[in-house]
């Protein structure tokens, strides 16, 4: 018998992406979705809406695919409705790393994330490099923690995850508080930054009078070989003269305390405010 698995928030961004791969699996699916527009996309691809009280109750497995503010308040509504035994499946540790989630003692709860298409993967085809997110023709990998509950529940979530993210290469098991060092922390908090700031400085270097087009080129190229550098991806350092360019960026871009953010009260103090943005001070 197939297991039925209702998808809460299946008309959003997240919700559609996993929606359009487990209707390729042998699942019993069940659609819940309140606002408009998610709503008109499921109609769209002939897909039945179902009221989350009704999804969450009959469901072995609760997707919850909504946005990380609305966590707490949606699974203190439907966690009370859930059979026994189900498990439910968070798509972002935010939620479960600061307690905001409602935990009944005889459900399972999973967390997963994708880690989204590598920089330096090979991927099949054309299409496949194109998916810069993942999950429709890219392989990826993705994190799944065991939040509390059985190995049993945890296994038949991981081959969900794994379809749900499809094609996926490789499940790394980790803790919540592993996933929440990863993101925010590493991945946005750092990385995601770094990004933005690589972005402003191409900005900079237009204001001084470089061509658009030749600024843009040579970031992306120079950010592509010195991201292999670091990573490893090839064999060649950083030149003498680079290295000096590097300290320099090391002492007038970065704050000497900048590892601070890896610490867990400052991880916490940003999943906060991500989830309660109105508290911003």
């Amino acid at each position: 018998m197939a297991e039925r698995v209702a998808i809460i928030g299946a008309g959003g961004k997240m919700g559609s992406r996993i929606v359009n791969n487990l209707l390729k699996e042998d699942y019993e699916l069940i659609f819940s979705e309140k606002s408009e527009a998610g709503i008109e996309r499921l109609k769209e691809k002939g897909l039945a809406v179902t009221p989350s009280e009704q999804a969450a109750a009959q469901a072995g497995i609760i997707v919850l695919a909504v946005p990380d503010a609305l966590i707490g308040a949606v699974s203190r509504e439907l966690v009370p409705l859930a059979r026994a035994g189900a498990a439910v499946i968070l798509l972002d540790p935010a939620a479960a790393a600061v307690h905001e989630l409602e935990v009944r003692e005889d459900l399972n709860y999973v967390v997963c994330h994708p880690c989204h298409p590598p920089l330096f993967g090979e991927q099949a085809t054309p299409e496949a490099r194109k998916d810069f997110f993942g999950g429709i023709t890219a392989s990826q990998d993705i994190v799944i923690a065991l939040m509390t509950g059985s190995e049993e529940a945890f296994e038949k979530a991981n081959e969900l995850c794994c379809k749900m993210f499809a094609p996926v290469v490789k499940a790394h098991r980790i803790t919540v508080e592993q996933m929440a060092v990863l993101e925010p922390a590493m991945a946005e908090v750092v990385a995601a930054s770094a990004a933005c700031l690589m972005r402003d400085a191409m900005e900079e270097a237009v204001k001084a009078g470089v061509p658009r087009e030749a600024a843009e080129s040579f970031m992306m190229g120079h950010s592509q070989i010195a991201l292999a550098i670091a990573f490893g991806a090839i064999g060649s350092p950083f030149s003498d003269a680079a290295k000096v360019a590097i300290r320099w960026g090391n002492e007038m871009v970065y704050r000497p305390d900048w590892r601070k953010v890896f610490e867990s009260e400052k991880i916490r103090e940003v999943i906060h405010e991500m989830i309660h943005p109105e508290e911003k001070h």
